[in-house]
C-alpha cells in the first residue's frame, strides 16, 4: 500500500502545484497544511455519530465514487437503517466495515484495537498465478539478497530479481550492486508478482534505472472541495534517470493480481521504459493515495483521496493489463515450472 498522511481535519488545502518526479510521505507533509479546527466535534461520540463522522469523511474527501458509479447518498440511506444506540462495539465496527466494501477499494481501511476492516476480493476473486515453492526452486540456495530483494542468474544467462515489497528502502549502493551483479547478462526479468506496494519513492528509485531520459509516466490529481468531482487539473508525473548503473538490455517484468498500490505504480513506470516488457496477470490497482483521518471514538480511516493516471490519462485504479497476458498452469506447476517465468525466459531467447 502507499504510505498514508494521517489528519484530523476534513478539510485540506494545497499549499504549490504538485511536482510529480518524486512522489514521497515528505513532499505530502509540506504540501498539505490543517488549515482549520479540530472538526470532530461536528458529531458527538456516539453510534449514530460515529456513522455520520464516517460517511461525511468519505463523502467529502474519497475520489473514485464516479469512476465506480458508486451512489453514496443511496449507501447512506441503507446502512443508517443498521444502526441504533444500543448496538456493541462490535456490532457498529461489523455494519461500518460492510458500508465501507461498497466502496470495493483495498486502500479502504477502518482500524480499531480489537480489527481492522480491509476489502481484499480486488485479488482473492482471482487467480494468484504465484507460487512460493516454485520461485524458492528458481533462486535455490545460493541466490543473493540485499534491500529485501532475492536476485540470481539462471543457466540461460537471464538475470532473475524478485522484489516482493516496496516497504524497504532499496538503496543507490544497493542497485549498483545488483545491476554490477547482472551485467554479464543478456536480459533481466523482475518478477513483482504479489508485491502488494510500499513506498512510492521506492519503486521510482527502482524504475528510474532503467531510462536514460526524463519520461512522462502519468498524471495526478488532488480534490479541490467536498463535491465528488471537485478535483485539480491534472498534474504531470515524470520519472528521472537514476544516478549510478542503469539498465540498457532487455526486461521483463512479472505482475499477477496482487500486484498493488506502489507496485501497480512501477509497473505504470516501466511500461514508459524502453527494452521493457510486461507479462503475467491484469495488476489489482489501487491508484489512488491514501489519507487518514479520526471518528469520534478514536477509530481511525483511511480511504484513497488523490487519484493517479497513466500516460494516457487512463485511471489505474482497476489494474494494469500486461503486453502479454499469461497464467500458471495446473500442468506446469506439478512439473515444477512456472509459466510465467519460462514464457518471460522464452521471449528474450527468442529475440
Amino acid at each position: 500500500m502507499l504510505y498514508a498522511l494521517r489528519y484530523r481535519t476534513y478539510k485540506m488545502k494545497l499549499l504549490s502545484v504538485l511536482k510529480l518526479s518524486t512522489i514521497c510521505l515528505g513532499v505530502f507533509i509540506a504540501l498539505f497544511t490543517l488549515n482549520s479546527c479540530v472538526t470532530n466535534d461536528e458529531f458527538e461520540d456516539s453510534k449514530r455519530g460515529n456513522f455520520e463522522a464516517l460517511w461525511t469523511i468519505l463523502d467529502e474527501h474519497y475520489c473514485f465514487f464516479e469512476q465506480k458509479n458508486i451512489d453514496w447518498n443511496e449507501v447512506k440511506e441503507r446502512y443508517a437503517k443498521q444502526f441504533d444506540d444500543d448496538m456493541s462495539e462490535k456490532q457498529q465496527f461489523e455494519v461500518m466495515a460492510n458500508m465501507l466494501s461498497e466502496l470495493k477499494d483495498g486502500h479502504v481501511n477502518l482500524y480499531t484495537s480489537f480489527n481492522m476492516a480491509r476489502y481484499w476480493s480486488w485479488h482473492e476473486n482471482y487467480p494468484q498465478n504465484y507460487s512460493d515453492s516454485l520461485i524458492r526452486k528458481y533462486l535455490k540456495t545460493d541466490y543473493l539478497i540485499a534491500s529485501g530483494m532475492d536476485y540470481t542468474i539462471f543457466d540461460d544467462n537471464i538475470g532473475y530479481l524478485h522484489c516482493s515489497s516496496f516497504q524497504r528502502g532499496i538503496g543507490a549502493g544497493n542497485l549498483d550492486d545488483i545491476l554490477f551483479y547482472f551485467q554479464p547478462c543478456k536480459a533481466l526479468i523482475i518478477d513483482i508478482r504479489n508485491n502488494g506496494g510500499g513506498a512510492l519513492t521506492n519503486a521510482e528509485e527502482l524504475a528510474a534505472r532503467f531510462t536514460n531520459k526524463e519520461l512522462l509516466v502519468g498524471y495526478m490529481q488532488h480534490k479541490t472541495g467536498k463535491g465528488h468531482n471537485d478535483f485539480s487539473e491534472m498534474q504531470v508525473q515524470t520519472l528521472k534517470p537514476g544516478k549510478g548503473i542503469r539498465w540498457q538490455k532487455p526486461v521483463v517484468v512479472l505482475t499477477n493480481r496482487s500486484v498493488y498500490s506502489a507496485a501497480n505504480e512501477f509497473v505504470k513506470y516501466m511500461q514508459c521504459c524502453p527494452n521493457v516488457t510486461t507479462v503475467g496477470d491484469r495488476t489489482g490497482g489501487g491508484a489512488g493515495l491514501p489519507f487518514s483521518s479520526e471518528l469520534p471514538n478514536g477509530w481511525s480511516i483511511r480511504f484513497s483521496a488523490c487519484p493517479m493516471y497513466d500516460k494516457n490519462k487512463q485511471l489505474t485504479e482497476f489494474g494494469i493489463v500486461p503486453e502479454h497476458k499469461v497464467g500458471l498452469t495446473a500442468d506446469d506447476f506439478q512439473r515444477g515450472k512456472d509459466t510465467i517465468i519460462e514464457f518471460a525466459r522464452s521471449l528474450i531467447n527468442a529475440q
